[in-house]
């Protein structure tokens, strides 16, 4: 699987379920809700207690269309390690140039996390595969549209701010997907086994991605 195919399948399906949570027994129901609700990239955080492990565990038992990431990636030796365990894309909330060199050695997708302009076009120049700007609460949707004015080139996802309402005012604005974490994963849901509703979380963002593609097919 080339890092190339990887960008296109994350944003042909224009949502990463970020996934930060306390208890890893849950992770195997959440990504099964995930699926059912349609999100087919998730990344699981190095914040998740034996993250690696988890990471290895899930990339034998997901369904082939499922694309694994690893996300909160804050230097090479962590990433090689998730690359080993089969993380199919690398995300960080910072920029870290041999990141992405380790990442691209493996033919790897490299996220890293932007603020600025100059960051976003840093990590671009760089071969960041996909720019995560974050955190995107600070920025909104207009940020988005001012940067794609003089830099239309570069693929940009944000996380930090992105709703089940507003997922679609994202990538009406030009993001090619976006990172979705708390508002997607619902915490109370998870602790109380409601996997039911993770999956209706999902069809909800999935939807506003869809219709924001499709009102600009048509725009």
């Amino acid at each position: 699987m080339s890092r190339l195919q990887v960008v296109q399948d994350v944003a042909a399906s224009g949502v990463v379920a970020v996934i930060r949570m306390k208890d890893p027994s849950k992770l195997k129901g959440v990504a099964d809700a995930l699926i059912a609700g349609g999100v087919t990239a998730m990344e699981v955080t190095m914040t998740v207690p034996g993250a690696v492990g988890l990471i290895e565990q899930l990339a034998k038992d997901l369904p082939a269309g499922l694309r694994l990431g690893a996300g909160t990636v804050l230097d090479p030796e962590t990433a090689r390690q998730v690359i080993l365990a089969g993380a199919t894309f690398i995300v960080a909330p910072t920029l870290n140039l041999r990141v992405i060199e380790m990442c691209h050695r493996y033919d790897v997708a490299a996220m890293p996390g932007c603020f600025t302009p100059t960051e976003i076009l840093t990590a671009w120049e760089a071969g960041a595969d996909v720019v995560k700007v974050f955190p995107a609460t600070a920025l909104g949707p207009q940020f988005f549209k001012d940067i794609r004015g003089p830099l239309p080139q570069i693929k940009m996802m944000p996380t930090g701010g992105v709703s089940l309402t507003n997922a679609g005012e994202w990538i009406t604005a030009g993001a090619v997907a976006v990172g979705v974490g708390t508002a997607l994963l619902d915490p109370k849901a998870i602790a109380e086994n409601r996997f039911e509703v993770i999956a209706d979380n999902a069809r909800t963002v999935v939807g506003a991605v869809a219709g924001a593609r499709g009102k600009e097919s048509h725009g």
